[in-house]
């Protein structure tokens, strides 16, 4: 993602010998992070491809379809997709930054990265807001809550995400890398690609870089992570309210810290880095230093990301298990309890919230 757009960013010939400097006084570090990102890369698409795969397969042909299940495979799902074309990344890596795939697979694969971002981010603030519901109005949440409804509200993430990643499908492009004209550069062409002296074309390349990269951190973080981390502040705040309920829910606590903590810390980074190229790449006169922070922290929050994929089945099934019994069943009961629900009863309203806490905790 970030780190293939550092090439589109970058491939000014006015920063070329720049780079060449750069890469010749940092060398070492940047085969480094190199190797790391290969290694990082390569783990993520292992366990994100089994991990992601192993939920879809229990919560799409092994369980009995509930609410919970829909949005657990709608999750497993995005993230499968992604891990399942880092492969193509990893290869992009140890081919020294060429593309050998062609430039539909360019586009495709930018997409899909993009796609998750998205569809995994919302997903997990629909799943936010359904359990604000559920705590706040539980006997609401009892008679509307269903399958049908989760799913349509699931179409309807996707469709959001494929509007949102479609720009990258359109941008994305392939061509030969200014340092040797023999590698072949996937990258976002927000212009025409040779051309860096037209003030328009300038201009026009500024504007949709700028687009494309305030609405990404906008829509796909600021504004979700708000939304996750004002639905969790209510949750907590009922649950203190209720002595006996929290005490019945201590793991809930545990989880909901790591859901909002692993969500920053994954994805903060990334959002950082990718404003401060926006800014030194649109300045007039971009900083060096700022190049160097861009070319360093990206491989490294790039990798952080790509992380959520593989976390994502740990967080959201095995975290609601003791260790020891999570070891003593199978992968089967263990989702089956991560997932289940159980019936509430629309007469008592404080139990129907304890039930419902107890039953969605993971």
């Amino acid at each position: 993602m970030a780190m293939m757009e550092m090439n589109a960013t970058t491939s000014n010939k006015n920063n070329a010998t720049n780079d060449s400097q750069f890469i010749d006084e940092y060398s070492g570090v940047r085969q480094s992070l190199h190797i790391m990102s290969l290694i990082i890369y390569s783990l993520a698409f292992v366990f994100g491809v089994l991990g992601n795969g192993v939920v879809i397969w229990v919560t799409g042909f092994k369980m009995k379809k509930t609410v919970n299940t829909v949005w657990f495979l709608n999750l497993a799902i995005a993230d499968f997709l992604f891990t399942a074309f880092l492969p193509l990344s990893v290869t992009y890596l140890a081919s020294n930054f060429h593309w050998p795939f062609g430039n539909f697979m360019c586009k495709l694969n930018s997409t899909i990265s993009f796609l998750n971002i998205f569809a995994s981010v919302y997903i997990l603030v629909v799943i936010s807001v359904d359990r604000y519901v559920s705590v706040v109005w539980p006997v609401w949440a009892q008679n509307h809550r269903n399958v049908r409804k989760a799913s349509f509200v699931s179409l309807g993430v996707w469709v959001l995400a494929l509007i949102l990643s479609a720009p990258y499908f359109f941008f994305r492009d392939t061509g030969p890398s200014f340092v040797d004209g023999d590698i072949i550069n996937c990258f976002n062409s927000f212009a025409l690609p040779d051309d860096f002296e037209t003030p328009s074309v300038i201009e026009l390349r500024q504007f949709r870089h700028q687009a494309t990269t305030i609405t990404r951190v906008i829509l796909g973080f600021v504004v979700p992570y708000t939304v996750i981390v004002s639905c969790y502040a209510v949750i907590i705040h009922r649950l203190r309210r209720n002595r006996t309920l929290a005490s019945q829910s201590s793991r809930t606590f545990k989880i909901i810290a790591a859901v909002i903590t692993t969500f920053f810390l994954c994805w903060a980074p990334y959002h950082i880095m990718i404003i401060i190229e926006l800014v030194n790449f649109t300045a007039t006169h971009p900083s060096e230093t700022l190049f160097h922070v861009t070319t360093i922290g990206v491989p490294i929050a790039t990798s952080l990301a790509f992380l959520n994929s593989c976390l994502n089945p740990l967080l959201y099934v095995f975290m609601g298990q003791d260790f020891k019994e999570k070891v003593r069943k199978s992968i089967l009961n263990v989702l089956e309890t991560a997932f289940q629900e159980e019936e509430t009863k629309s007469t008592d309203t404080s139990q129907s919230r304890e039930k419902w806490m107890h039953n969605t905790e993971v």
